[in-house]
């Protein structure tokens, strides 16, 4: 059976922007990112998440990309799920505050133009709880008036969900979920989405490059993720063991390490007491693309191998550096209040 989100049918698998307007020595051209967002559809992935930062400012970001897409191909408009991330100021500063909220809606919507429609929004990072449930409020009078499908959640944890589920209907939470971040399979952020028929939008389903099997070296990882803990060589080489895993169960499985790991997300949908999971894969590269949105079918022989390894091997080194670690609601705990 289909699912939907805001009444749209969705795909097992999604279609992260982020790739495609990161800062490059040979910058892709427009019509080139317009391929990559058609080839991403046309292969099956019609969730398409985007942000209001993503691209060198405020005004030159994922919603303009996607009002150059939607103007060549209008016919698409309809088959895709857009989903929106904002409440970032630049360079890189969270503002919860409703007001911010209010202009930063206000910014993407006036971008998109008349042809795409922002069917879910949320605020990048929670930072502030009073200003953050106001700004939950801000989003959904959106919703109520017709200008956006639905409210997503971003970086949040498990009592920061139920929290929201109080104030609006949240339509989904985009948290980062992979073989190489498995904390929110055991932190309580799954159970509570579970327990509230949330979906899950797992962005980084590749441990942002580095399962895909390529990566020999720290050098190879994308120059903005080396500042990362888990890519420096204190940790390099111990979390290299778990790509070699994943190598193995991908040839075992017919297919490339990449796909394994996204269909590894995919198949957690089926698995007991889960929500829906679909993993946001993003690339800069046609043949990545196609190879990130095929589906591959996992049987339960391979969940529970890969259950068995990753229940013994412990990831090495921190998710991020202490000055974006700051940002961070999912691994902490929030009261719960009515």
């Amino acid at each position: 059976m289909a699912y939907k989100i805001v009444g749209k049918n969705v795909k097992d698998i999604g279609f992260g922007l982020m790739s495609l307007n990161l800062p490059r020595e040979e910058p892709i051209s427009v019509d080139d990112k317009i391929s990559m967002i058609k080839a991403a559809i046309d292969s099956g992935a019609n969730l398409l998440n985007g942000s209001e930062f993503y691209g060198p400012s405020l005004k030159d970001n994922s919603l303009t990309l996607l009002k150059s897409y939607f103007e060549k191909y209008p016919e698409d408009a309809d088959k895709v799920v857009i989903s929106i991330k904002g409440g970032m100021r630049l360079p890189m500063e969270v503002d919860n505050s409703p007001e911010f909220t209010r202009a930063s809606i206000e910014n993407c919507l006036s971008l998109i133009g008349d042809k795409g429609k922002i069917d879910l929004w949320e605020m990048a990072r929670r930072t502030t709880q009073d200003e953050y449930i106001q700004s939950l409020r801000v989003i959904d009078s959106y919703v109520k008036q017709g200008k956006i499908g639905g409210v997503t959640l971003s970086e949040v944890n498990a009592n920061s969900i139920r929290q929201a589920a109080k104030v609006v209907k949240v339509a989904g939470v985009e948290i980062e979920l992979s073989l190489f971040h498995t904390d929110p399979l055991h932190n309580g952020i799954c159970a509570a989405c579970a327990e509230l028929d949330i979906p899950i939008f797992a962005y980084s389903p590749l441990g942002r490059g580095f399962l895909t099997g390529k990566v020999q070296k720290p050098e190879d990882i994308y120059v903005y993720f080396r500042q990362m803990p888990r890519f420096q060589e204190a940790h390099f080489d111990e979390n290299m063991k778990l790509v070699e895993k994943v190598k193995e169960w991908a040839a075992k499985r017919g297919c490339t390490p990449a796909q394994f790991s996204i269909n590894w997300l995919a198949a957690l949908s089926s698995r007991p007491n889960m929500p829906k999971i679909i993993p946001i894969p993003g690339a800069a590269n046609l043949e990545r693309i196609k190879e990130n949105i095929y589906e591959v079918k996992l049987t339960d022989e391979d969940m529970d191998e890969v259950d068995g390894f990753l229940n013994k091997f412990n990831i090495s080194g921190e998710r991020f550096p202490e000055v974006h670690a700051r940002w961070l609601d999912s691994n902490e705990t929030t009261e719960v209040t009515a």
